[in-house]
């Protein structure tokens, strides 16, 4: 018998790599009107990608009919 005491199951373990310090998030100096924003493209203005067809063509007519033309 080994006079070591038994290592106790509910003792708390530090995580692997808890000792290491989180890296501190990149600073981005790009210029951000150089990116394209959701707002330039047709989608970002609610618009459905292009699709064939007479049933699509009367989806979008009944979809965008203003309110006083029903």
């Amino acid at each position: 018998m080994s006079s070591a005491p038994a290592p106790d199951p509910q003792s708390p373990q530090p995580a692997p790599g808890a000792d290491k310090p989180r890296p501190k998030p990149r600073l981005v100096f790009d210029d951000p009107l150089d990116q394209q924003s959701s707002d330039d493209t047709d989608r970002g203005w609610g618009e459905r990608p292009p699709a064939g067809g007479s049933a699509a063509d009367l989806a979008r007519f009944l979809d965008e009919k203003p309110p006083h033309h029903i």
